[in-house]
Order: structure tokens, then C-alpha cells, then sequence
């Protein structure tokens, strides 16, 4: 038993301070000073002290609540306000989305066109556009998921499945990389990241073609 902290715990109690704050204070358990000071008789003076205190941390909080509150309702407005002003798009603004999402994070090599991103959100824009402007068929796309040995892997294939509407059997055998370090830790990729393949490679060529136009475009503004 750690002796000169039971009495320093002590001391500290009949003072008037909570159980968590002497444990702060000792650098000490909570349990531990809970146990120490059970039986130690407390003046009217210092249970007002433990009152106050207490009030005053409830206090603190609710306005801590109130000022996140406020804050999560300005941030939601600018939002909102944002997302009225795009509207509906139309299949040209499809066209070039989908082509600037292909040029930011799809495949420059292999001669097929391929697409990689953990946001399913992404996904789904980047498979309208494949179907809607590229008008690749349904039996063309192929999908590789990438995730981690520790995380249940026919989840991960039944949820991409669900995002791309399609069945399992036109997905490649998941990767699972080894995490050790990673195990039992809150995973920032719960499904891991879904790879899109069209093994086309006038259809790649194409979308090249396609980025370099923006950039030959945009360079008119440079000018």
C-alpha cells in the first residue's frame, strides 16, 4: 500500500475535494482513493466545498454541450447552404466529374481503366460514370478489395457488393494484408478499399484523352 498517498488522499478529502480530483492531484487510481477515504468523516464546510464543485462541473459542462451544439448547427448551415447551390447535374457535369475523379486517383498504367477508394460514396459516382457515360456493361467490371487480415473479410466483399450492384462472383479473391499493430484498434477503414476494373483499353486510352482536354482547356486561363 502506497502509504504517504493514503495519507496525502486523506488530507485532501477532509479538505473538501471530490474522489477524482484527489486522484488527479496524487496521480493515483480512482478506485484506490475511493477505498482509502470511504470512512473519513467530512465537515459540513467541506461537503459544501464537494457540492460546489460538483455544481460547478455540471455547469461547465452543459454550457461546453450548448457551445458544441451551436457550433454543429452553424457548420450544418454552411453546409446545406452549400449543397443548395449544386442542384441537379446533369450528364455533361457527370462526364466531367467522373473524368476529374479519374485523373486524381485512377490508373495511369496497364492500358485498363481502373478506379481505388475506400469512400463508398466515391464509388458509386465513379460506377454512374462508368455505366452512364462510359456505357461499360455490367459483365465488363471486375473489383479487388484490400483490407486487413484482422477485419471479417466476407463483410467487407457483402458491403462493397451492395455499393457496386453487383454480385460476388465478378469480384477478384479480397487481398488481406497482415496488421498486427493495428488489431483491436478503431479502424479508420472498417471495409477496406474496393478497387474497379474494366479491362478495356480503348475505353483507358480514351479517358487519358479525356483528362488531358481539361488540361488543355484549363491552360486558356492561364493565359
Amino acid at each position: 500500500m502506497k502509504k504517504e498517498e493514503k495519507i496525502e488522499a486523506i488530507k485532501l478529502r477532509k479538505e473538501g475535494n471530490s474522489i477524482k480530483a484527489i486522484a488527479r492531484k496524487i496521480n493515483v487510481a480512482v478506485a484506490s482513493v475511493s477505498v482509502w477515504v470511504r470512512d473519513v468523516q467530512i465537515s459540513n464546510l467541506a461537503k459544501n466545498k464537494i457540492n460546489k464543485n460538483r455544481s460547478s462541473f455540471e455547469v461547465i459542462e452543459r454550457r461546453r454541450a450548448t457551445r458544441l451544439k451551436n457550433e454543429a448547427v452553424k457548420r450544418n448551415a454552411v453546409i446545406d447552404a452549400a449543397r443548395k447551390r449544386i442542384g441537379n447535374l446533369n450528364k455533361n457535369e457527370l462526364f466531367l466529374i467522373g473524368t476529374a475523379l479519374y485523373w486524381a486517383e485512377g490508373g495511369k498504367t496497364k492500358s485498363m481503366a481502373r478506379f481505388s477508394n475506400s469512400d463508398p460514396k466515391l464509388i458509386k459516382i465513379m460506377m454512374l460514370f462508368f455505366r452512364k457515360i462510359c456505357n461499360v456493361p455490367e459483365s465488363k467490371f471486375r473489383f479487388h478489395i484490400h483490407t486487413h487480415s484482422h477485419i471479417n473479410k466476407i463483410k467487407c466483399e457483402n458491403y462493397w457488393s451492395d455499393i457496386v450492384s453487383l454480385p460476388k462472383s465478378q469480384f477478384y479473391k479480397t487481398y488481406c494484408k497482415p496488421s498486427i499493430s493495428s488489431k483491436g484498434k478503431a479502424d479508420r477503414l472498417p471495409y477496406g478499399t474496393c478497387d474497379i476494373y474494366v479491362c478495356d483499353t480503348k475505353l483507358f486510352l480514351t479517358i487519358k484523352g479525356w483528362c488531358e482536354g481539361i488540361n488543355d482547356s484549363m491552360q486558356k486561363y492561364e493565359s
